[in-house]
């Protein structure tokens, strides 16, 4: 696949980006209620705390809804390409890209799970997701 336009980092979300370089899918989770939260965001939108850390998901959730975008075509994408919005095991929902699977065979509810793909000659590693093996 071509390269990836970089995201944009910050002090907020540089765990994330790292997480992803080292193989790991890392949401937050507020240290003084516990409810977790995804994007990263500085503030719990539960109980309006700064104090969070990172806990490592475990990769694995349910379509929740997808789409799969056709226009404009952008050259750095494969198509079909599936957007897809996951619900993980730890109750949070994710957008990423669901491959490995004929876009006629997506079902909202499927089992899925995380796997990582380097890009832009290894600078960027990005989350995707595939049917789960059962």
């Amino acid at each position: 696949m071509a390269n990836r336009i970089a995201p944009t980092i910050n002090r907020d979300t540089q765990f994330f980006w790292d997480g992803l370089k080292e193989h790991k899918l890392l949401i937050q989770r507020c240290k003084d209620c516990g409810k977790f939260r995804v994007p990263p965001r500085p503030m719990c939108g539960n109980c309006q705390s700064l104090n969070w850390e990172a806990v490592e998901s475990s990769g694995r959730g349910t379509v929740y809804s997808w789409v799969m975008p056709q226009y404009p075509p952008l050259p750095f994408f494969e198509y079909p390409y599936i957007v897809v919005l996951v619900e993980l095991e730890e109750g949070v929902r994710i957008v990423s890209n669901l491959r490995d699977i004929d876009p006629a065979e997506v079902k909202v509810g499927m089992p899925v799970e995380v796997f990582y793909e380097a890009f832009n000659d290894g600078e960027l590693v990005l989350h995707q997701f595939r049917p789960a093996a059962l």
